[in-house]
C-alpha cells in the first residue's frame, strides 16, 4: 500500500459516515454532499487515488463546463497557402497544411540537429549549420505569423 493509498484511506475515514459502504464518496441516498463542487472534488480525489486517466478527467471537465469541444487543430480549411510559404513549410520538412504543433516540433528538431555549437569543431560544417539555422528561423517566423500562433 503506497503513501497515496494510505492518505486516501485516512481522508475517507474522516469523511465517511458509514464505514461499511463500498462507495464512500457520493453514495446514493446520502445527504453528505449537497454542494456539487465538494462532491466533484471528492470524486476527483477518488479518481486520482485509483489511478484514473488524466485525459478522461480533462475531457469530462471540458464537456461539462463548456459543452462539446471543437477541434483545436490549425489545419488550413480550403484556404490556399501562398507559394512563398510552401517553400517555408518545405524548409521545415512539412506539408503546407501542417498544424501549428507540427510546425513547432519540426522547428525544434531542426534546431537541435543544425545548431552551430554542435558543429564547432569544424569551421565548414559550422558555417553550413549557421546558414541552415538562419533559414529555419526565418521560415518558422513567417509560418508563425501566417498561422497566428
Amino acid at each position: 500500500m503506497g503513501i497515496l493509498d494510505r492518505l486516501g484511506t485516512v481522508i475517507k475515514s474522516y469523511v465517511s459516515q458509514d464505514s461499511g459502504s463500498e462507495r464512500i464518496f457520493g453514495a446514493s441516498g446520502s445527504k453528505r454532499h449537497t454542494d456539487p463542487d465538494l462532491a466533484e472534488a471528492y470524486e476527483e480525489l477518488d479518481d486520482f487515488l485509483h489511478g484514473k486517466d488524466e485525459k478522461d478527467k480533462d475531457a469530462k471537465w471540458n464537456d461539462s463546463k463548456s459543452g462539446p469541444r471543437e477541434e483545436t487543430s490549425n489545419k488550413q480549411k480550403n484556404k490556399p497557402v501562398p507559394e512563398e510559404l510552401k517553400k517555408d513549410f518545405a524548409e521545415l520538412g512539412l506539408e503546407p497544411d501542417a498544424t501549428a504543433e507540427e510546425c513547432r516540433e519540426a522547428y525544434k528538431k531542426l534546431l537541435k540537429i543544425h545548431h552551430p555549437d554542435r558543429h564547432a569543431k569544424h569551421d565548414g560544417n559550422m558555417k553550413k549549420a549557421t546558414e541552415k539555422t538562419t533559414r529555419v528561423n526565418e521560415a518558422y517566423d513567417r509560418i508563425r505569423k501566417y498561422l497566428k500562433f
